[in-house]
């Protein structure tokens, strides 16, 4: 078991690692100058070498990929000097433990460091724990409803296989798989935001808290989460119910469930007692991975519903150009990815030995 956490842990980290190497050259080989942007019709060649050289632009981009390494790796060299052409200032790591070595280099444990916004100045580690919140309790609502009637729905058409209500679960199970989330959005809010708003008192757009008038004040507005669930749990729902349909058909052809039909217990009592427990391990573990998958998969629906978390931080920040927010946003959801698959890994070798080999 130990040799394989240690290799599960290290292919994690690969993951990882051509993550954040895919992310930085993609984003940096865009088109676009930066220090324009932020000068605006201020811009000057003097100002704007200044804010390369702030950024560290100016550096060859093999030079920038390993600072950028560096910054938001956990283990990182750092220079005590103020200036450095190779190693960022220490001053901008929040170190755990540092240890000297030569020429005024040392190695920390750090916190990762992923940098400022280029518009607001705020470290993006700030933005993603004010917006990361707001998408998890969206996401958690979202498989909790999807799970919930998926699995209610897989087990009505399992009873009921091959008659119309069979059929119409399946029917609307592929339409809820085929739609993209920003269409079904848009339908969504257009429906029970703008038609029946006045019978379903819900609003079209909003966030999790209600700013008054004066900026001050802020309210929770819990219903404003009930369009975005509905729109964001669609697609998992209507996998949890077809993979529910089809595990719970295969465990009711076993003996065992011949002998529990055989003692006169009723096909509900059948389903409930003995079939349903072994029915859901493959539902579990699909209900986990759409868990990390609806955490990325919030960036239209938050755009379109006004609400305020990760997924529209991120399309605000690709409107304006603000690549440090974009890089640091993808990277904690991969590592959110990576770190759910390595749990799911590790549970499973420890359930079933066979897997270790």
């Amino acid at each position: 078991m130990i040799n394989y956490t240690f290799k599960k842990i290290i292919y994690s980290l690969a993951v990882l690692w051509g993550v954040i190497t895919a992310v930085f050259f993609l984003f940096n080989l865009l088109p676009g100058d930066v220090s324009k942007l932020l000068l605006g019709q201020q811009s000057n060649e003097e100002t704007a070498k200044a804010i390369k050289k702030d950024l560290g632009l100016d550096k060859p981009l093999y030079q920038q990929y390993f600072l950028y390494l560096n910054d938001v790796s956990p283990i990182s060299i750092h220079n005590n000097k103020k200036e450095s052409s190779l190693f960022l200032d220490v001053n901008k790591y929040q170190i755990l433990v540092s240890v000297k070595v030569i020429n005024g280099n040392s190695i920390a444990i750090k916190s990762p460091y992923l940098r400022r916004s280029y518009q607001s100045k705020k470290p993006i580690s700030e933005i993603v724990a004010e917006t990361l919140p707001s998408t998890a309790l969206l996401a958690f609502t979202s498989i909790l409803m999807a799970s919930l009637l998926g699995i209610l729905l897989g087990i009505i058409a399992m009873i009921f296989r091959d008659t119309f209500i069979d059929r119409g679960i399946l029917f609307f199970s592929a339409l809820g798989v085929a739609g993209p989330s920003f269409f079904v959005a848009i339908i969504v809010a257009w429906i029970f935001g703008f038609l029946l708003g006045d019978i379903t008192g819900l609003p079209m757009t909003g966030s999790l808290y209600v700013i008054d008038d004066f900026g001050e004040g802020k309210t929770l507005a819990l219903k404003n989460i009930i369009l975005p669930t509905l729109t964001l749990g669609i697609r998992p729902l209507a996998i949890v119910s077809q993979l529910t349909r089809s595990s719970l058909a295969d465990v009711m052809l076993q003996d065992y469930i011949r002998t529990a039909k055989a003692k006169g217990l009723t096909k509900w009592q059948v389903i409930y007692r003995h079939a349903l427990k072994n029915a859901l391990t493959p539902v579990i573990t699909a209900i986990s991975g759409w868990f990390a998958s609806l955490l990325a998969g919030a960036v239209f629906v938050e755009y379109i519903f006004g609400w305020k978390g990760i997924g529209k931080e991120i399309v605000d920040a690709l409107e304006n150009y603000d690549l440090p927010v974009v890089m640091g946003v993808v990277i904690v959801i991969a590592c959110i990815f990576v770190v759910i698959n390595l749990l799911l890994d590790l549970v499973y070798g420890i359930l079933d030995p066979r897997v270790r080999v």
